[in-house]
Formats: C-alpha cells, structure tokens, sequence
C-alpha cells in the first residue's frame, strides 16, 4: 500500500508533469534545430516566437469567447491553433525578408545571423508588449480535469490521489501528432528530402536543383507551426505570461544541444531528457522516503538535492557538461 502511494505521489509532481514540460520544449527544441539544421544559425529569438503565436492565440480564444464560439469540453484555444500559426507564420516571413534574407544573401558567417536573431528577440519582444501587455493571462477554459485526486482517493482508498488535467493529457496528444506529421514530412515526401540533402551538403543541393528559396519557405512554416503548438501548449497548461518564454530560450536550447543540434529527433527526446532532469532533481523526496522507508529512517529534512529556484541552474549544468564531454550530442547532430 504504501510502495503504491509512493508511486502515485510521484506520478503526481514529477512523472506527469515532466512528460507534460518535455513535450512543450521538445517542440521549441525542433524549432531550434530546424532553424540551425537548415538555415544554419541559432535563432535566440525562439522563445519569444513561441510567445508571439501564443499571443495570437490568446487574443483569438478571446474574440471566439465573446462569440459564443466552442468546441464543447475541449480548450476553445485549440480551435485558434491554426490561425495563430498563419499570422506566426506571416510574422516569421516578413522578419525573414526584411532582416534575415539580407544576411543569407551576404553569406555572413552564422554568428553575425544568431546577433541579428537577438535584435529580433528584443522587437518581438516590444510588439508583444505593446499589443497585450506584460500582465499574465489565461485561457479562461480548458482546465479541466481528467482524474481528480478526491475520486481517486475514494476509488482505491490510497491515501495520494491522482490528478490528471485536461491540458496535460491535450499537451502530450498534440505533440505526438505534430511531431509525427513532421517526421512524416521530412522522411517521406520529396520537398522533405530536399530539406534534408540541402542541409547536409549545401553546395550538392543546389548543383541537384533544389530551389534554396523553397527549402527556407517550407522551414520557417514548419518552425512557426512548432513554435506556435508549443507556446500555446505550455499557456494552456500553465498561463500566458510573455516573458516567461524568454526564460525558456535556456532549456530549449538545452534541449535542442543535449539530443544533436541540428538532428529533430535527438531535439525531441532532448525536450524529455531536460524537463525531467529539471524535475527530478528539484523535487523534495521527504514524502516519498516516509512511504518506502522504515519509520526509524523517515528523513527529516525535505530531500531534496537543489531548490526549484535553481531548476535553470540544471538545465546549464547539462548543457555544459555536454558541450564539454559529448558536443554533438546524444545523437550525432547537423543531420535532418
């Protein structure tokens, strides 16, 4: 019985919530690797990418809201997911062709692009600011859940309960979709080939015949689709705040290093192997002892091996230690 309440505390504040957290920068993580994989450049300005389409989300959920528009017992938020990704895509296309499209033409070397992605960072940024605010704000639906504690105490008479949201359980779904159309894409049509051939050798692409303006159109709108689900799956299942995105940028990249920069399958996993290390490692075990252990060995003090203030402090740490001992990552990276 108590090995069983162990089990579900866990479920509770770190299985489930890092699964959840994973899937969410999984998809930043992609972005980041796309972007570098293709385009050759780390784009800093990720997290408030996601932010900007979350935006648009959010002002959309509330326009359908006021209209009485729904989808029943699921989030109205998903019902904006595709018009938040066609203005994010609009967004990333017009700061392609007045900002980055110049430097591409100039073949400046990448560093010069990812100090251009932090002025845009900074734009985005203000235009964010000035359209909704800096205040933190909510759906206003959707939280929901699935499992409650109570209902699951009463079912099996476990003294944890279980509690699963709504969100969490959309969060994990869409990802799976969204990740495996991607996939789908890359591996099996033939505009997915020529991202591929044009990202591993350049030069042989273009002697090939792919059309380098059609490679960098096809990967913005695969990365604002991403950094759109993304952003508003995290507000979904947490707030909108905006400038919490930008916090994100550091285990996004994490992510993206971790599983093989410019390798998306390696970014996904690497999206999981950061949100639970974060997790884990932030998580006071006290509890979690006083079931497993004899009483005469319950600790006293919360177990609990860095403070959840220092949860960034995991994802550097890793980041450095990967850099250090493994740079390509656990995948090997620069490959689609």
């Amino acid at each position: 019985m108590d090995f069983l309440n162990a089990l579900i505390l866990l479920l509770n504040y770190t299985i489930i919530p890092a699964l959840t957290y994973g899937s969410q920068l999984a998809l930043g993580a992609i972005f980041v690797t796309l972007i570098y994989g293709i385009l050759r450049f780390a784009n800093f300005a990720t997290g408030d990418m996601m932010s900007f389409g979350t935006m648009a989300s959010v002002l959309l959920t509330y326009y359908f809201q006021s209209k009485g528009i729904s989808i029943g017992i699921f989030p109205t938020a998903l019902l904006t997911i595709p018009f938040a990704i066609f203005i994010m895509i609009l967004y990333m296309l017009t700061i392609d062709k007045f900002v980055f499209s110049y430097y591409r033409v100039k073949k400046s070397p990448p560093v010069q692009l990812a100090m251009v992605s932090v002025g845009v960072m900074f734009v985005t940024q203000a235009i964010i600011r000035i359209i909704i605010g800096p205040f933190d704000r909510r759906f206003l639906d959707g939280e929901k859940f699935i499992i409650k504690a109570s209902k699951f105490k009463e079912m099996t008479g476990l003294n944890e309960g279980l509690a699963i949201k709504s969100t969490q359980a959309i969060t994990l779904v869409v990802t799976i979709i969204a990740v495996s159309i991607m996939f789908w894409f890359l591996n099996k049509t033939k505009t997915g080939t020529s991202m591929r051939a044009y990202s591993d050798n350049e030069d042989l692409a273009l002697l090939s015949g792919i059309d380098p303006k059609k490679v960098v159109l096809i990967t913005w709108i695969i990365a604002g689709a991403l950094a759109t689900i993304g952003g508003i799956l995290y507000g979904l299942d947490k707030s909108y705040k905006p400038f919490v995105y930008f916090n994100n940028m550091l285990p996004i990249f994490a992510a993206a290093i971790v599983g093989g920069i410019g390798n998306p399958f390696g970014a996904f996993l690497g999206g999981y192997v950061i949100a639970f290390a974060e997790i884990f490692i932030t998580y006071a075990y006290k509890k979690f002892f006083t079931y497993i252990l004899p009483e005469n060995l319950e600790p006293d003090s919360l177990v609990q091996l860095l403070s959840t203030d220092y949860k960034f402090a995991v994802s550097f740490s890793i980041l450095v230690v990967v850099l250090l001992f493994r740079p390509s990552g656990i995948f090997k990276g620069k490959t689609l």
